[in-house]
């Protein structure tokens, strides 16, 4: 991950809220996703995510690789809330299961990252999309590795 300079003296948590704050702007891959983060708190991150045609495979559903995406997301910046200013990190494992086909017509699907273990050189994390009823589509761990 390169960061300009004056980004490596914040923390990941402070990142994320930057860009809450609209400090910072969102990565590109959010307009691509249809994501926009909601919540950053240590050890949590939470998006809202839209699928759009753009994310349809050639049945017409929802392709895997957004709910795949999106989990990667969710479980990586849940990982960033935790690491120290200058810290950095890489998805090595991302393991996904889709639950049942993710919708077009709900609106915003909520994505929730959690950390379940951090240590000095990986971090994991586990998360969800979900409708706002609750309805769970997909679950994901992603384990982190960390460069400090």
């Amino acid at each position: 991950m390169n960061m300009p300079v004056d980004l490596m003296q914040k923390t990941g948590l402070e990142l994320l809220q930057a860009m809450l704050q609209g400090e910072l702007p969102p990565p590109t891959m959010a307009e691509t996703m249809g994501l926009s983060l909601v919540h950053a708190e240590e050890g949590r991150a939470v998006f809202h995510a839209r699928p759009r045609g753009s994310h349809l495979n050639a049945l017409g559903t929802v392709h895997g690789g957004f709910a795949a995406t999106v989990l990667d997301s969710v479980t990586g910046c849940a990982v960033h809330t935790l690491l120290p200013a200058g810290a950095g990190y890489g998805t090595v494992d991302l393991n996904v299961k889709m639950l049942r086909p993710v919708p077009t017509d709900k609106g915003d699907l909520v994505a929730e990252g959690r950390v379940i273990h951090l240590s000095g050189r990986l971090g994991v994390a586990e998360g969800t999309l979900k409708d706002a009823d609750g309805v769970l589509y997909a679950h994901g761990t992603a384990t982190c590795m960390i460069r400090r």
